[in-house]
C-alpha cells in the first residue's frame, strides 16, 4: 500500500492539484499572480544568484525532460549509445546541476539571512527555497554520487519507465522499489513542488511576457512650458 500510494496516488495528485490550482488561482486571484520585488532591499546577491539559477535551470528541465521521454530504444536506435549519453547526462547534468545549486543557495541565504528581505518573504517563499534548494541537492548528489556507487543502475530503465507509465495511465509502482533513496527523495519531493507551485509565488514563472517582442514603442516627448510674455 505505501509503494502504491507513493508511486502511483501521490503522482496523481500532485498533477491534479497542479492543473486545477492554477485555474483556480488565475480565476480568483489575478492581482497576486506575482512575485514581489525586494531588488530594492538588496541588489547584488539577488542579481548573481538568480544569473546562476536561471543558466543553470533550463539546461537541467530540457535535461529532465529528454531523459524522462526519451525512450532508451531511441537513442540506441540512432546511435547514440548508453556510454556515450551515460556521460553526457551524467556530467552536463552535474555541471548545469552544481550552476543551479549555486544559484539556489545564494538566493536562499539571501532570503533567510537578510532580516528586511526575510520579513518581506511569506512563509511560501521561505518553504519554496528551502524545498528547491534541497531537490536541487539530492539530484545532484544522486548523478554524481548515487551513479557511480550503486553499480549498474540506469534511471532510464526504471525511473523514466515509471514516469511514462503515468502519462498512459498503466503506472507501475513495482519499477520504483528499487530504486536508490536519493533517486526516489528527488522524485517525491519534485512532484511535492509541483503540487504546491500553483498557491506561491513560483506562479510568476508562467508569466512570458511574449508580447513585448511586438509591441509598438513607447514615445516619451518632453514637455516645455510655454514661455512667458514679457509685460
Amino acid at each position: 500500500m505505501i509503494n502504491q500510494f507513493l508511486w502511483v496516488i501521490f503522482p496523481y495528485v500532485c498533477m491534479v492539484v497542479f492543473v486545477v490550482g492554477h485555474i483556480f488561482r488565475y480565476r480568483y486571484d489575478q492581482f497576486g499572480w506575482t512575485a514581489k520585488s525586494s531588488e530594492f532591499i538588496e541588489k547584488k546577491q539577488l542579481m548573481i544568484g538568480s544569473l546562476l539559477f536561471h543558466l543553470g535551470i533550463i539546461p537541467v528541465f530540457i535535461g529532465h525532460v529528454s531523459g524522462l521521454g526519451i525512450p532508451k530504444s531511441w537513442t540506441q536506435a540512432v546511435g547514440i549509445s548508453d556510454h556515450m549519453y551515460h556521460l553526457g547526462a551524467v556530467w552536463g547534468g552535474v555541471f548545469f546541476g552544481v550552476v543551479t545549486f549555486a544559484g539556489m543557495f545564494i538566493l536562499t541565504f539571501r532570503r533567510f539571512s537578510i532580516k528586511t528581505v526575510r520579513k518581506l518573504s511569506s512563509t511560501s517563499d521561505l518553504i519554496v527555497n528551502s524545498l528547491l534548494l534541497f531537490i536541487i541537492f539530492i539530484g545532484v548528489y544522486a548523478a554524481l554520487v548515487t551513479n557511480n556507487v550503486v553499480v549498474g543502475f540506469d534511471y532510464r530503465d526504471s525511473i523514466s519507465v515509471w514516469f511514462r507509465s503515468l502519462f498512459t495511465l498503466q503506472p507501475d509502482a513495482q519499477l520504483m522499489v528499487g530504486v536508490p533513496l536519493s533517486f526516489q527523495l528527488h522524485v517525491l519531493s519534485g512532484f511535492l513542488i509541483f503540487a504546491i507551485w500553483p498557491f506561491t509565488r513560483l506562479v510568476h514563472a508562467w508569466s512570458v511576457p511574449v508580447n513585448y517582442v511586438g509591441r509598438s514603442y513607447i514615445l516619451y516627448r518632453r514637455h516645455e512650458r510655454p514661455k512667458r510674455k514679457a509685460n
